[in-house]
């Protein structure tokens, strides 16, 4: 847990909701702000919370605001379960209850002086989200900065006028494809490792952070490896499976590792068994 939080181990505390954005047909990000005048939230990029909703229940969901930024905590999700289809009816001054932050971080203090390579999938870019504003924020305490990101169908990306807004950077390398495109599409087409074998980076002096579906992941770190990018290098979120969010109920325990407890971000060289079991 990061050590600059007001929220202590299990001990929720309120909050209020502000926006409520709907990103795609199933997936929305909500804003929350402490429903108390000192309250706040410090993170780092990677981590989550546990968000309750009373009378429904409890989820872990990755953090997707900017770190700057305290007073407000940044949420996506996709509404696809009981809680979270819930969280989708929330609307402005409701109230539901925050404990965390808790996990692993992305590396963005050991990427000082090396050039980044960020590589999302689907809703994998809302845990990613955070390092793009912690880059942006510090830029010149990096090299190179690519992110690519892909999606099933352009319908599907997600915060388009944001992602638009980085691409127009002269500092920042980014590009988008889908799996199929529409008649108006005019990007890249294909699954998102394609993309690696031309992005611009130094392998040997590079860190990679990757976040979406098992398969991508997979696939992902392969390229990365014929790249020549070490497997130390190589970060990824295995946040899918979480419940708790502490490790007491053992529903994301793999041998003697707890995905919320140890991660949601680990180092490919941590967890190379961990990629081949289906659903972690």
């Amino acid at each position: 847990m990061n050590p600059g939080t007001t929220l202590n181990g299990m001990f929720p505390h309120s909050y209020v909701v502000g926006r409520v954005l709907n990103e795609t047909r199933d997936t929305f990000t909500f804003e929350l702000r402490p429903s108390t005048p000192n309250g706040g939230l410090s993170f780092s990029p990677g981590q989550f919370n546990m968000l309750y909703v009373f009378g429904v229940g409890e989820i872990p969901i990755s953090i997707s605001g900017n770190p700057e930024k305290t007073r407000s905590l940044v949420h996506t999700t996709r509404a696809i379960g009981t809680v979270t289809k819930a969280m989708r009816k929330l609307r402005k001054g409701d109230t539901l209850c925050v404990r965390g932050p808790y996990g692993t971080s992305w590396p963005v203090r050991e990427g000082r002086g090396k050039d980044i390579i960020i590589i999302a999938g689907g809703i994998g870019v809302a845990p990613l989200r955070p390092v793009v504003y912690h880059i942006l924020a510090h830029r010149g305490d990096y090299r190179s900065v690519t992110l690519l990101y892909g999606t099933r169908t352009p319908d599907d990306i997600l915060y388009r006028n944001e992602v638009e807004h980085w691409r127009a950077r002269l500092d920042l390398d980014v590009h988008v494809t889908v799996d199929r495109a529409a008649p108006t599409w005019k990007g890249s087409v294909g699954v998102v490792p394609t993309l690696i074998p031309r992005a611009p980076f130094e392998p040997s002096n590079t860190v990679a952070m990757i976040c979406g579906p098992e398969v991508m992941m997979r696939f992902t770190v392969a390229e990365l490896q014929k790249r020549g990018v070490p497997d130390s290098m190589i970060f990824l979120s295995l946040e899918r499976n979480m419940k708790c969010g502490i490790g007491l109920c053992g529903h994301c325990q793999y041998q003697h590792l707890f995905v919320c407890r140890d991660g949601p971000v680990f180092s490919y060289a941590k967890v190379k068994e961990l990629l081949t079991k289906r659903e972690v």
